[in-house]
C-alpha cells in the first residue's frame, strides 16, 4: 500500500474545502483526519472494546 505523505494530504484537505473556509474549519479537518487515523490503528492494534463489554460495563441492554 502507498504511504501518502502528510504534505500531499494536507494539500487534498485544504482543496477539498470550500473558498470561504476559516481557519477553524481547516483545523476541524485535521482533527476529525487525527482521530480517525487514531481510531484505525487501534483497531489494527486490537485496542478496542467490544459492544458487548462497553453495555455490560455501563448496564445498559438492548
Amino acid at each position: 500500500m502507498e504511504t501518502i505523505s502528510i504534505k500531499d494530504e494536507a494539500r487534498r484537505l485544504v482543496d477539498q474545502l470550500p473558498e470561504n473556509s476559516t481557519w477553524d474549519d481547516l483545523m476541524h479537518e485535521i482533527y476529525v483526519r487525527q482521530s480517525i487515523e487514531k481510531g484505525l490503528a487501534d483497531s489494527d492494534a486490537g485496542r478496542t472494546t467490544s459492544v458487548e463489554e462497553v453495555r455490560e460495563k455501563f448496564g445498559l441492554h438492548k
